[in-house]
């Protein structure tokens, strides 16, 4: 099952989740980034800001944005990645699982967290993305129904995988070549 026929089989141009499932981690391993104080770099040039858990309520406060004004719940990220080039807040939720549970659920709410992203996000013209990066246990065919929902409601979904080119940040110019 491939989400509109990636799956995470084309690891040359992405992050990949196999061993790790922290992604500034995966970045400063990754020819070319570093990553400083939720700083992404590349090729020593800030491309992007990491807004993991409470640290998103701490930007918007040094915006002047009272996040209760916007949503009446905190919604707290496993990552939040402000990619500057495409002025774009790409919220990525990691759900590793091995048995059946409560994540199953968590899936079908995409579509929420992704509006109320945009609400809160919304006063600063900043666009929002919801991905998540999933394990090889949702490939089993009893997920198809909430990884279409998934899809038809506007999200993302990846494999073991991110794509870095989808998120716009760059993808060394070797991995291209390869």
């Amino acid at each position: 099952m491939k989400e509109k026929g990636i799956g995470g089989g084309n690891t040359i141009t992405g992050l990949n989740f196999e061993n790790e499932s922290n992604i500034l981690s995966l970045l400063e391993k990754t020819d070319g980034y570093s990553v400083k104080e939720g700083v992404v770099y590349f090729q020593k040039k800030e491309v992007a800001r990491s807004y993991a858990k409470h640290s998103l309520y701490k930007y918007l406060e040094t915006r002047g944005l009272d996040y209760k004004k916007y949503i009446s719940k905190k919604l707290l990220p496993d990552e939040a990645i402000y990619v500057i080039k495409n002025n774009t807040l790409f919220v990525i939720e990691i759900k590793f699982q091995k048995v059946a549970g409560s994540v199953d659920e968590k899936l079908q709410t995409c579509d929420f967290k992704k509006k109320q992203y945009k609400k809160l996000m919304s006063p600063l013209n900043i666009d929002v993305e919801y991905v998540y990066i999933l394990s090889d246990w949702f490939r089993h065919p009893a997920y198809k129904d909430t990884l279409d929902y998934i899809i038809s409601v506007g999200c993302h979904y990846y494999f073991k995988y991110l794509p870095l080119e989808k998120i716009g940040l760059p993808v060394p110019k070797y991995w291209i070549e390869l």
